[in-house]
């Protein structure tokens, strides 16, 4: 295994565990930790962050380029993950079962939208 590997690995691993317990902190009521979660997803997010710097860097290529393509495609990720994280509050959180997962498979289907988004096709 390449170290750019190993390290992305690591890296994606802690960055969203740290993530995702941020999310369940601050979702879950009963655990009463909002702002420590907001804190805990806030360190994952930077985690993931610097992994993609760190892993492009690795690679040789330049830092992320600001044009129309990767603003539409980050757009399209931040909506998606927005929108499968609303349907996953729906189920868990608001009792919503049916629409919860009509939202998150819609969220899920935007997220797949990325595929042929960031690697076209062929």
């Amino acid at each position: 295994m390449k170290k750019k590997n190993l390290l992305t690995l690591i890296m994606s691993v802690v960055g969203g565990l740290l993530f995702a317990l941020g999310m369940c902190m601050g979702l879950i009521p009963e655990w009463d930790t909002l702002t420590e979660g907001v804190i805990v997803g806030a360190i994952g997010a930077i985690i993931l962050l610097a992994m993609v710097l760190i892993r492009r860097k690795m690679d040789g290529k330049p830092m992320i380029v600001l044009n129309g393509k990767t603003i539409g495609t980050a757009l399209l990720g931040v909506v998606g993950a927005i929108v499968l994280g609303v349907g996953m509050c729906m189920v868990m959180v608001w009792d919503m079962l049916v629409w919860g997962i009509v939202v998150g498979l819609v969220g899920i289907v935007l997220l797949l939208c990325l595929i042929p988004v960031i690697k076209g096709l062929k």
